[in-house]
């Protein structure tokens, strides 16, 4: 057996892609899959989460908290990320992504302060916690936030 030959088990598989309703010969006629009767048999049918009027669970359960419409969802990068960048060079939120180390900055980068730095760096982000900013001062480098 190669990967070239895999394939689904006998039976395992079963179409959803059939015609409904166009006579017994086709195996799935008359009342076409839906049972004799009753009211999920008719065009109609109640939407999803509906429970014949009983008040509906998503109704029945409580609202909790509230979204902060102001909010920012900043992605946070460790000290010891910026060891990849070359020794006086710019770090800036596009020289990240370059990188790889940020794929979606969303609405800001963090530096924070896990890790060793050992290179000067100028780096340019959102916001720096104040031990990364110690971190990378050590060692030489300066901090902006943008």
């Amino acid at each position: 057996m190669e990967l070239s030959n895999l394939r689904p088990a006998d039976g395992s598989k079963h179409s959803d892609n059939f015609r409904r309703g166009r006579g017994h010969g086709s195996g799935n006629g008359k009342t076409a899959g839906k049972g004799h009767k009753g009211q999920k048999a008719r065009s109609g049918a109640p939407r999803p989460g509906f429970e014949g009027g009983q008040m509906p669970l998503y109704r029945r359960i409580p609202k909790r908290g509230f979204t902060n419409r102001n909010t920012k969802e900043i992605v946070g990068i460790n000290v010891c990320a910026l060891e990849s960048f070359d020794n006086g060079s710019v770090v800036t939120v596009d020289a990240l992504i370059e990188k790889g180390i940020v794929k979606n900055p969303r609405d800001g980068v963090k530096i924070l302060g896990n890790g060793e730095l050992t290179k000067k760096l100028t780096v340019q982000v959102n916001a720096v916690s104040e031990a990364a900013k110690a971190k990378i001062e050590a060692v030489g480098g300066t901090v902006e936030v943008v």
